[in-house]
């Protein structure tokens, strides 16, 4: 079958990399793509917003399936629109990805499904935003509603950063329209977990746990990304956490969903706070999460290609994943000044002395050739992702591996994964 892969990310070089691995795939297309995922895939000139040039693409290619990896297509629609023409793609439709697409609504859903997560005001107005602000004190997070690629969520230690935080979005319209509502949310206090599950709208089959780090500096500090590095299995998911996870969080969403008349299929993604041992949730997304999708899918054994069949067509709960009995890590490497503005076209180095490394597997996000080089073009640049026998030995393989790899500006975390060697 021919698979074509729509985005050019670290995720997607992730997708690329497992759904290459298929004995049912015989050629893997990649649109936009990058210098990376060019290894593995046939690179396709087609942005990933361009929802018309990749039914066009697959529609003369006879694409067979279509995975979709950004949130940006999903939300408007990519899915809806393939599935009219009888294409079969893999992903959630547009009324679904409303999920990611709009905090408020997000909010709204696990209100009404009873879904434990942070209390909240959601403000159109400037002023009524502030008076909630002044009202509920400090610490407080300021969220833009709409999409603003893992960026538009400021944790604000103090009520005046919390009005800065409102003025930017709503008024400098630093995120454009997605800051043209916010929600405010109570600060929740614990420890941080990724969740990822397949679903064909009534199975649920969870993927391996992990978690993310948000924030562009050591320690937790700085701005947030949209993503410094993961780990898998994430310690914080015991066995019981996971239960509570499952039936208190994605089985009242998923079921609550499809009784609204948005049944979901695809992916979700659940950013979670664990205190105590009991879940709440940060935020929903309508997709594979980057970076953890890189150390989840390093994990995974077997094929992929029949459990995102099975949430396409259903039949899910037929499935298993058996996973890999060591720890991964994943830390992104980034241009100077990532999150904010940065210089692109900076040669790499290192990365062929990094290919012959046991257990290693760099994922492109921000790459590009130019004259024969592999150059910077993003602000996530790479994903360097290691396998170890237990999480202190990942985080070993995978930083030798890092530190063989250069560039002009590179910046990245050397904290990946120190949280969960305090489970240890």
């Amino acid at each position: 079958m021919k698979v074509l892969v729509v985005g050019g990310g670290g995720r997607e070089h992730a997708l690329v990399w497992k759904i290459s691995q298929s004995p049912k795939v015989s050629k893997v297309y990649c649109a936009p793509g990058n210098a990376g995922i060019s290894g593995q895939a046939t690179i396709v000139s087609v942005k990933a917003n361009d929802l018309n040039g990749l039914l066009d693409f697959a529609l003369k290619e006879k694409i067979d399936l279509t995975v979709v990896g950004p949130e940006e297509p999903l939300t408007r629609g990519i899915v809806d629109l393939f599935e009219s023409k009888g294409l079969v793609i893999f992903g959630a439709s547009k009324r679904a990805a409303e999920i990611e697409g709009s905090k408020a609504f997000a909010k709204e859903m696990m209100k009404r499904y009873r879904i434990p997560s942070a209390s909240y005001g959601v403000f159109e107005d400037r002023e009524k935003a502030i008076d909630y602000i002044r009202k509920e004190g400090a610490p407080i997070v300021v969220k833009a509603d709409g999409l603003a690629a893992g960026k538009g969520v400021i944790l604000c230690k103090t009520v005046e950063e919390a009005i800065r935080s409102v003025d930017r979005m709503m008024v400098e319209k630093v995120f454009g329209e997605a800051g043209s509502r916010v929600v405010i949310e109570e600060y929740l206090v614990g420890e941080e977990a990724s969740y990822l599950a397949f679903t064909d709208g009534k199975a649920i089959l969870p993927l391996a746990s992990s978690q993310d780090h948000k924030a562009v500096f050591d320690g937790d500090e700085g701005p947030n990304t949209g993503g410094m590095g993961a780990y898998s299995p994430a310690p914080v998911v015991t066995d019981e956490v996971n239960e509570r996870i499952v039936e208190r969080v994605l089985r009242p969403v998923i079921q609550g969903m499809g009784e609204e008349g948005r049944p979901y299929k695809g992916v979700i993604y659940a950013g979670l706070m664990i205190h105590n041992g009991y879940p709440k949730v940060l935020e929903f997304n309508a997709r594979f999460g980057d970076p953890e999708t890189q150390p989840v899918l390093m994990r995974m054994k077997g094929d992929i290609i029949p459990i995102l069949e099975a949430c396409i067509n259903g039949g899910l709960s037929r499935c298993k994943i058996e996973w890999e009995n060591m720890a991964s890590v994943c830390v992104v490497m980034a241009s100077k000044g990532y999150p904010g503005d940065y210089e692109k076209g900076k040669v790499i180095e290192g990365l062929k002395e990094v290919s012959r490394m046991e257990n290693v597997f760099v994922f492109h996000a921000g790459t590009a050739f130019a004259d024969g080089k592999v150059i910077t073009s993003g602000g996530r640049v790479l994903g360097v992702t290691g396998l170890g026998t237990n999480i202190s030995k990942a985080i070993e393989r995978t930083y030798e591996a890092v530190k063989k790899i250069s560039w002009e500006g590179v910046q990245y975390r050397t904290d990946i994964g120190q949280k969960a060697l305090c489970w240890l």
